[in-house]
């Protein structure tokens, strides 16, 4: 049986759909970062790569950037699409020395980590003293569209159950939006000079290409599970249906996203 916590079943929809929503953010981030050109950088739960991709450009031949990730499928699509180092492994016991980087890039994964503490002890000891981690997070409320697929799934398996289950898949994403929040996480955890800028961006999306991401997310997941293959496919053309009545194809949504970089001490 298929576990719905992974994304390995996923992996095509998420680099159909979601890696270039975060290439944008990715890129901004790695700007704001500035490594030196030399740099040692390490992608903290990479996905497919898009971070790693934003990292490599801006270094350019310099340089070394490595990915690490827990899902050997979302590693496959990305090498697939997207050369360059990946390893297989869990964010609470990296596989890396000490001070073994320059920068660690933790792109809009810090919420998922049920052990948030313990994730960021990991990567700031990977971390050299005066190095940089910089992540991203989203910021603000769900909007209409998040609003509609919710009531749709709510009414497949409960409201309940799916925002238990988004609960459990990314249990600090309330927390991590409101910035004193992550302010303090990540004061605690040892970093400093903390550098915060909230950005605004666009993401154009056909109807098909949105219901395709969310089926990707932690509710369309579980609810798959839930209810089977054949029920699921038959939830998804009303999904799709109910989003043409609602709205004008293609969708346009805007997301507020905190860009942040702070130093070891």
């Amino acid at each position: 049986m298929r576990d719905w916590r992974t994304y390995d079943d996923a992996a095509p929809a998420y680099e159909r759909v979601w890696a270039p929503r975060f290439a944008g953010p990715a890129a901004d981030l790695i700007d704001l970062a500035a490594p030196a050109a030399d740099a040692r950088i390490l992608d903290v739960a990479t996905g497919t790569g898009v971070a790693l991709t934003a990292v490599q450009s801006h270094l350019g031949e310099g340089g070394f950037v490595v990915g690490v990730d827990r899902s050997e499928e979302m590693l496959r699509t990305g090498l697939d699409i997207r050369p360059g180092p990946r390893v297989r492994g869990e964010v609470i016991d990296l596989p890396f020395g000490d001070s073994a980087f320059d920068l660690v890039v933790c792109n809009f994964a810090l919420h998922l980590f049920k052990k948030y503490e313990t994730a960021l002890f990991d990567m700031l000891r990977v971390l050299k003293p005066g190095g940089k981690l910089a992540l991203t997070a989203w910021t603000g409320s769900p909007d209409e569209f998040v609003r509609t697929w919710n009531q749709l799934i709510d009414g497949l398996v409960g409201k309940d159950l799916r925002t238990s289950a988004q609960r459990d898949a990314a249990p600090w994403f309330e927390r991590f939006a409101d910035r004193q929040k992550l302010d303090e996480a990540l004061l605690d955890a040892g970093l400093r000079h903390l550098r915060f800028e909230e950005r605004e961006y666009r993401f154009p999306y056909s109807i098909d290409d949105y219901i395709d991401g969310r089926s990707a997310t932690s509710s369309g997941r579980f609810a798959r599970e839930m209810v089977g293959d054949a029920a699921w496919g038959s939830f998804l053309e009303r999904a799709r249906a109910t989003f043409r009545e609602r709205f004008t194809d293609p969708l346009t949504d805007f997301n507020d996203v905190w860009l942040v970089v702070g130093t070891k001490a």
